[in-house]
């Protein structure tokens, strides 16, 4: 998953995923918004608006959905009374009620193709800098996949495995030094039953 969604028992600040937490990040602009907020920080709408292309008033009224399922909360040390400053008080949206998805499919589908909409924008937007990133990154990049026969269990455990390899590399929001040459980098993480296509067996 990405900053808008994390591994599962991270030592992050986190927000736990409900149903009406579902429900409000439902809309790719609204998982956008939290990624900028926890990316670069306090913002305000008229900001957030700019980078998204949209106009304050509907980034403004995003952002008090936000507000409201407690993913984003008004940072006053900043905020004056002519402008509203925004920050996430978290660093990751951790899904653990797994019997959320039986209770509120629906929800739970609209979350998570907001959720994939942001990877492919992030992926797009790395692709579109590809022929001018230096060489020793561009070798770096990977899009790869690869089928797997697994169990529900088997899934469970290979998710579990990799997020814990993912974690020892994370610096992001922490408070150690961050090394001479690094960069942000996203790294992307689907675990996908593949659906049988029409006629197979």
């Amino acid at each position: 998953m990405t900053e808008e969604s994390g591994w599962k028992h991270s030592d992050d600040p986190h927000i736990v995923l409900t149903a009406k937490g579902m429900r409000a990040m439902a809309h790719p602009v609204r998982v956008r918004l939290v990624g900028l907020l926890r990316k670069h920080g306090p913002s305000t709408a008229t900001r957030l608006a700019e980078q998204l292309g949209l106009n304050s008033g509907a980034t403004s009224y995003h952002l008090r959905q936000l507000a409201a399922a407690g993913f984003v909360e008004e940072d006053e040390e900043r905020g004056t009374a002519r402008e509203r400053w925004w920050r996430s008080p978290h660093r990751l949206t951790v899904w653990t009620g797994d019997d959320m998805a039986d209770e509120e499919p629906e929800a739970a589908a609209g979350f998570l193709r907001s959720i994939l909409a942001a990877h492919t924008l992030t992926a797009q937007r790395a692709l579109d800098a590809f022929e001018t990133m230096p060489r020793e990154w561009r070798k770096e990049v990977q899009l790869s996949d690869m089928l797997l026969q697994l169990t529900p269990e088997e899934a469970e455990q290979l998710s579990g495995e990799l997020s814990e390899v993912i974690r020892r590399y994370r610096r992001v929001g922490a408070e150690e030094p961050v090394p001479e040459g690094s960069e942000q980098v996203a790294v992307v993480l689907h675990v996908l039953p593949d659906p049988k296509a029409e006629g197979e067996e």
